[in-house]
Formats: structure tokens, C-alpha cells, sequence
């Protein structure tokens, strides 16, 4: 084999890795993601849909699930891979997620403010101007008691 040769199998072989490792190997992860949640679904937990649809698990079949769309009243049946998010709305997990919201408001708020940032020139410059005005004064004032 030539030098060209060499050098466009291992350009080949770098494009396919790259493929893997950008397209391929994400997909997978979000499959297995989503295959982990669809198993853990539990009655009680609020879901949406990949429609759109939000409700309340009521029965959880092997491959589907009945959810109550408004108040119980209203009953449909979808297949555990149509749903495609679960927010927990169990009465157990909601003050906690409440809890953590606060805790994060507080510790904003007792954060000191870090956006405005002070360079020494402004710094120098502040205090010449503070010291000029005073000396100023001071000779405008010896001025006024000499007359």
C-alpha cells in the first residue's frame, strides 16, 4: 500500500469514530434513559405525554397505562412508550421539591452581588478626585479669612 492509501483508511476510520461517538452513542443513552423511566413508573405520578397529554397514573399494565386526565373523570389508555415525561406528584416528594425551590432563593439572596467588577485605575482615579476638591476648598477658605 501507498502513503495515499494508508492515509485515506485511517481519514475513514476517524469519520466513523467521530459518527459513533456524536450520533450514535447519545441515542442510546437517551433510549436507555427513557426505557428506565417508562419502568419506573409508580400509580400517582403526573405525566405528559408525547401528545400533550397531562394526567394522573391510575393502573399501570405491562405495556400500557390508564391515566385520569381531569379529576378522575375523564380515563385514557396509553402505551408506556407514548409517555414522555414523569413529573413525581406524590404527596411525599412535593414539600420537598418546595423545600429545595426555597433554599435556593435564600442562598441567591445572601450571595453577595459579584457583577460589578472595580479595576485599581478607578480606584486611583476616585481618590485624586476626592483629595483635589478638598484642597480646593481649603485654599478658596484661607482665601476668604485673609480678606
Amino acid at each position: 500500500m501507498d502513503q495515499q492509501g494508508v492515509t485515506s483508511i485511517l481519514l475513514m476510520t476517524a469519520l466513523l469514530v467521530l459518527i459513533y461517538f456524536m450520533m450514535i452513542r447519545p441515542q442510546k443513552k437517551k433510549e436507555k434513559a427513557d426505557k428506565e423511566m417508562r419502568a419506573s413508573l409508580k400509580v400517582g405520578d403526573e405525566i405528559i405525554t408525547i401528545g400533550g397529554v397531562i394526567g394522573k397514573i391510575e393502573k399501570i399494565n405491562e405495556k400500557s397505562v390508564v391515566i385520569s386526565t381531569t379529576a378522575g373523570k375523564n380515563k385514557i389508555e396509553f402505551l408506556k412508550t407514548a409517555v414522555a415525561s414523569v413529573g413525581r406528584a406524590s404527596a411525599e416528594e412535593q414539600p420537598k421539591a418546595k423545600a429545595d425551590k426555597e433554599k435556593k432563593v435564600e442562598e441567591e439572596k445572601k450571595a453577595p452581588n459579584r457583577d460589578k467588577t472595580v479595576t485599581p485605575k478607578k480606584l486611583g482615579k476616585k481618590e485624586e478626585k476626592v483629595e483635589q476638591p478638598v484642597e480646593a476648598e481649603v485654599e478658596v477658605k484661607e482665601e476668604a479669612e485673609a480678606k
